[in-house]
């Protein structure tokens, strides 16, 4: 028995989750049933009344507005508490072409992924600006290379995940989960791969940010932050890197002056180099350390994936 729930995070979308609901699927070849999950983060609108109206089978309400990422892993807890086998995520405003779903979880019911991510045409989308699909475009490829992976449309929302994947995701940031998920992902050997969706006309604007500058600035510091959390020895051995090669070459240069018999009005040179080794030694002693925090981690989650 395969058994798939479809979530939807959701916050004020009385307008547009009518609509959202009624287009999902039922029936999907090779799934034997199908569930609806959505959660209601916080909303202040008739969200709840609206899903239980639509025959939405979970519903499930947070005390307040925590934010995209906290629903969505609200949600990741309630299927897997419900036994689900794959959980799809789509948004509650309808952006998402629903029939790509069963494209969405073909990899993972033929046991060839464990993550699936729908990738948007971002070039043919008639509601995104210029700007939106480069930057969409240059984030994807950000993340494509911090995170090693191949991944064409960093930031959908529109996801399938088997339960094992599931099982596996801590999200920590509070801002979004798309772009840890991918990273993460790939730390802990999942298998992650993309396929083409569609999208629907655009019911209302975007509220994950207010303007691009603000959107930009926070996805390159999540993902940063996130390079630092699952990749620790490796960012910091190449800041030391940097600073050892710096030092080095200032070194060089004064040894150059003093051999040369110009080293006494350079001895700025001979400290600052002094400086940037020191500072280089002691970052790749934060790697070693960034390191084992990390093993620690990862074995901690482990505990507590065999506890729940």
């Amino acid at each position: 028995m395969t058994k798939l729930i479809i979530q939807i995070p959701a916050y004020n979308e009385e307008l547009t989750l009518a609509k959202t609901i009624s287009e999902l699927p039922r029936q999907i070849e090779g799934v034997d049933s199908i569930e609806f999950l959505v959660i209601d983060d916080g909303s202040s609108d008739k969200t709840s009344k609206i899903a239980k109206e639509c025959g939405v089978e979970h519903v499930v309400v947070l005390d307040k507005n925590y934010g995209l990422a906290k629903a969505f892993l609200t949600g990741i807890k309630r299927a897997l508490e419900l036994d689900a086998d794959i959980i799809v995520n789509t948004d509650a405003d309808n952006q998402y072409d629903a029939s790509y779903i069963k494209d969405l979880i073909a990899p993972i019911l033929a046991k060839k992924a464990d993550i699936v991510i729908g990738s948007r045409p971002i070039s043919r989308i008639k509601d995104f600006s210029v700007i939106k699909k480069f930057l969409q475009k240059l984030g994807s490829k950000v993340v494509r290379l911090f995170s090693f992976t191949d991944v064409e449309d960093a930031p959908s929302g529109f996801r399938a995940m088997s339960a094992l994947a599931a099982r596996e995701i801590n999200i920590y940031d509070n801002f979004t989960y798309t772009l840890e998920m991918i990273i993460q992902s790939k730390v802990k050997g999942l298998r992650i791969v993309s396929v083409p969706v569609e999208v629907n006309e655009a019911l209302r604007p975007s509220r994950l940010f207010k303007n691009y500058i603000q959107y930009s600035v926070r996805s390159m510091f999540t993902i940063i932050r996130m390079f630092i959390v699952y990749r620790p020895f490796r960012f910091f051995a190449l800041l030391a890197g940097i600073l050892f090669l710096l030092g080095l070459f200032i070194g060089i240069r004064f040894m150059l002056f003093y051999f040369t018999g110009h080293g006494a009005g350079h001895i700025q040179s001979l400290i600052l180099a002094a400086v940037f080794l020191i500072i280089s030694f002691q970052t790749l002693l934060l790697a070693v350390i960034s390191d084992l925090l990390a093993i620690n981690r990862r074995l901690l989650e482990n505990i507590k994936n065999k506890v729940e």
